[in-house]
């Protein structure tokens, strides 16, 4: 498998682990702080769907968005440690293309807590990425790389 397949992989199984740390540390902010979370803010902005619709779709544009910049993660050197790419994508992300293209407000803009709390998920995120990565290259090196099958032609 290429090394781009292997980080969009890595990067949607990392959302998993972003999508938990966001739910438990939102518990941890006050009342006024607690409002959706971007993933939700960004998908009703940007698709507009209906409420009982909501949910489902923000989780699905959050892990296609976490596979997809795996995904540009896969395309970085190796060296490239996933401690500085998640917060590298939250920094690209919420300082960069989302307030230029109008759906939020920059982070700057949003409460600390709120934003220790998404930098922190990235942090997660990024780990995860790296390590799934780093596996999954692995393994197209050894066990799903080749060799000879073991079932093949036998049958009960």
């Amino acid at each position: 498998m290429s090394r781009v397949l292997n980080g969009a992989i890595a990067g949607f199984c990392a959302t998993m682990a972003m999508t938990i740390a966001m739910r438990v540390l939102e518990r941890k902010l006050p009342a006024t702080d607690r409002y959706p979370l971007p993933p939700r803010e960004i998908t009703q902005i940007v698709l507009h769907p209906e409420d009982r619709e909501a949910a489902a779709l923000s989780l699905l544009a959050h892990f296609a968005f976490g596979a997809f910049a795996g995904g540009l993660y896969g395309l970085l050197p190796r060296k490239v440690p996933g401690l500085l790419y998640g917060p590298f994508v939250w920094v690209a992300s919420y300082l960069g293309w989302v307030p230029i293209a109008g759906i939020l407000k920059p982070a700057t803009r949003h409460p600390v807590e709120r934003n220790l709390l998404m930098i922190a998920a990235h942090l997660v995120w990024g780990v995860c990425t790296a390590i799934g990565t780093r596996e999954l290259d692995a393994a197209s090196r050894s066990i799903v790389a080749s060799g000879q099958l073991e079932d093949r032609g036998k049958r009960k």
